[in-house]
């Protein structure tokens, strides 16, 4: 459940949880980001318990981090394992002994390193993900997380490079790196190496990597390398999706954001100037604590000043311990008809940036037969040509729905 990180840690408890002998058990793996998804999480180990009753549930991740006994306290589950011993071969051996412990969750916060983990991939044939930081060291206001994380950590820049070429290997043409707090990366190990430097280090020692993807980044961290890079590794692609939350400065302050309105322009207009195919995502949240109407309309129009293409609008959930529950609540109604308006916003958003691209011609990482993603991300139909996922194909665009766009192959194709 949740974010692609959680996704990508589920492949190596996979594995670790055959190796062990529970190939018949079912894992958990939670998010805790809002109150809903702790509920959605609850109402789900219920259900797995009446499709299996038989089965051996183990409940992890972020919401098992910060609430155990929540999930100690459901007969419906068996063990409840924290978010870094879900990493750990030996926590899944232990958990196939007879007598094994059922809860096992301990100080995440004292955790420093990230393990690495060896998987031949996760996403699709076409893509895949790649955990190179975990952890948050920030203390927004609103966010539980860095108490289901930990301290940011990195994976060593020698570590990732191995397994970029094992997943190129493996027949994956592009690799989306993930994190936490991805422009965190490098802080904490030894040189001067950012987020930036990774990306370059990649893609010189891996040149026969087609597509390298960066998850959300917070611009505010974004260093000299990575805008160089941005700028000059056309193989690094020109879509990116930013921790943005708010539009107005006195909401920025009071989540405890580390930028102003006026920083996240700054940065976007300096990124198209380097890179004019740059395309833009970023995460909005309607009805933060003490947001007036005015103040909502600041993050409404940022979708316009800083050109955002791909919204993920949320409406603000409370989250028992941190400081935003203690503030002055909007409304319930207020919340949901604000996230409501931005979530149209970005339709609107989305569907112009797709009527613009209708003509050009661009070229594909085909997802299935007949789908592909151009390199801003945009979804891609296209009815002829035979080409398998994991293939590049080059496509002219003939016409969008709003949401996704329709394409014709041209000849010849790439090879993949």
């Amino acid at each position: 459940m949740g974010c692609r990180l959680n996704a990508y840690e589920s492949e190596a408890m996979r594995s670790h949880a055959e190796a062990a002998g529970l190939g018949d058990a079912v894992i958990v793996n939670t998010c805790a980001v809002t109150a809903e998804a702790v509920r959605q999480a609850t109402q789900a180990v219920r259900r797995l318990r009446r499709e299996n009753p038989d089965a051996r549930i183990i409940v992890t991740g972020c919401a098992a981090q910060t609430e155990p006994g929540r999930f100690a306290g459901m007969p419906e589950v068996d063990a409840v394992i924290g978010n870094a011993e879900k990493m750990r071969a030996e926590t899944f051996a232990a958990l196939s002994i007879a007598d094994s412990p059922r809860v096992i969750v301990d100080d995440i916060m004292s955790v420093r390193e990230t393990a690495s983990a060896m998987i031949d991939g996760f996403g699709s044939r076409a893509r895949a993900y790649m955990q190179v930081q975990n952890g948050c060291d920030h203390r927004c206001t609103f966010c539980i997380i860095p108490f289901g994380r930990g301290p940011s950590r990195s994976v060593p820049a020698g570590e990732v490079v191995a397994q970029a070429r094992r997943l190129v290997e493996a027949g994956h043409p592009e690799i989306v790196l993930t994190g936490v707090d991805l422009t965190a990366y490098g802080l904490d190990l030894p040189g001067s190496m950012r987020l930036g430097g990774l990306v370059r280090y990649i893609l010189h020692h891996v040149p026969d990597l087609q597509r390298l993807r960066l998850s959300s980044i917070d611009q505010v961290e974004a260093d000299p390398d990575l805008l160089t890079a941005i700028a000059g590794e056309p193989r690094l692609m020109p879509h990116l999706h930013l921790s943005l939350q708010s539009g107005d400065d006195m909401i920025l302050k009071r989540m405890k954001r580390r930028h102003a309105r006026a920083d996240a322009v700054r940065f976007c207009a300096e990124v198209r100037r380097l890179r004019p195919d740059a395309v833009f995502g970023a995460d909005l949240i309607a009805g933060f604590p003490t947001e007036t109407e005015e103040m909502f309309i600041n993050s409404l129009r940022l979708v316009d000043d800083c050109g955002l293409t791909y919204l993920h609008a949320f409406p603000y959930s409370r989250r028992a311990g941190t400081p935003a529950d203690r503030m002055p609540q909007v409304t319930s109604p207020a919340i949901k008809e604000r996230a409501a308006r931005l979530r149209e916003k970005g339709r609107a958003a989305l569907a112009a940036y797709l009527d613009a691209q209708v003509g050009r011609e661009t070229e594909l990482l085909m997802e299935r037969r007949g789908l592909g993603r151009t390199p801003g991300f945009a979804e891609v139909e296209t009815d002829g040509g035979a080409a398998e996922s994991g293939e590049l194909v080059h496509v002219r665009v003939t016409g969008s729905d709003g949401s996704r766009l329709h394409g014709e192959p041209l000849a010849p194709k790439c090879a993949p």
